[in-house]
């Protein structure tokens, strides 16, 4: 009598375990990624204060008599300090537009890695400029 007693507690124990647990019939559902983590709030801070110091020192190079080597940003940065901050924009927006297609397709390891490499490249070109320029 023990003993059946005690199997048809476990019995409904088990049965209330799933019973609580199978609440919902979705299973559950992966945590959600957020895009502006922390990570990438400063790659994007890191990106702005890179395209902006591209913006002086293209400046400052044009004023020395060089030239702006992206045929792409030549028509823009040609224009003065107005027309290098909507090619400015452009270029950040572009920038920060392929990193959050990449996040909303779900390929976060290639959204970090586009990021640091667009990070990367904006800096090798400001390295670029002050070598030039100073």
């Amino acid at each position: 009598m023990k003993a059946l007693l005690t199997i048809l507690l476990l019995a409904a124990a088990a049965q209330a375990q799933s019973f609580v647990a199978s609440q919902s019939p979705f299973p559950d559902a992966p945590s959600q990624h957020r895009f502006w983590t922390f990570e990438n709030k400063m790659n994007a801070g890191i990106l702005a204060g890179l395209i902006a110091t591209d913006a002086v020192t293209t400046q400052r190079g044009l004023n020395h008599g060089l030239r702006e080597g992206n045929p792409l940003m030549r028509p823009f940065v040609t224009r003065g300090a107005a027309g290098e901050a909507v090619g400015s924009a452009i270029g950040f927006g572009a920038g920060i537009g392929v990193v959050y297609m990449l996040h909303r397709t779900h390929h976060y390891k290639a959204e970090r890695i586009t990021m640091r490499l667009i990070v990367g490249g904006e800096s090798l070109v400001v390295a670029n400029n002050i070598a030039k320029t100073w």
